[in-house]
């Protein structure tokens, strides 16, 4: 019960290549290998994450909830302003 020796090496490739044919492995190699790029980079990007510092997210302005209530009126009567003056001019044309 020893580690791998040059010949069990040798039975493997013997093995793969009865399997999969002598066409197929390069296309099997090409495949692993671009799998281990990609899990190279993510790798990588993940470290480089950890590394970067984190930004403090900015404060909102604070606002008094008076100002707060009539930029919401203003924005709910221009819109209902907006589509009362599409419908008068689409009534226009007809």
């Amino acid at each position: 019960m020893g580690a791998l020796k040059g010949w069990h090496i040798v039975v493997l490739l013997v093995v793969v290549l009865l399997l999969f044919g002598a066409p197929k492995l390069p296309e099997l190699a090409r495949s692993i290998g671009k799998s281990l790029h990609i899990l190279k980079d993510e790798a990588k990007s993940l470290t480089n994450d950890d590394d970067e510092p984190k930004a403090t997210p900015k404060a909102a302005p604070e606002e008094n909830p008076q100002a707060q209530a009539q930029a919401r009126n203003d924005a709910a009567n221009t819109s209902s302003t907006d589509s009362s003056q599409a419908r008068d001019t689409e009534a226009r044309e007809k």
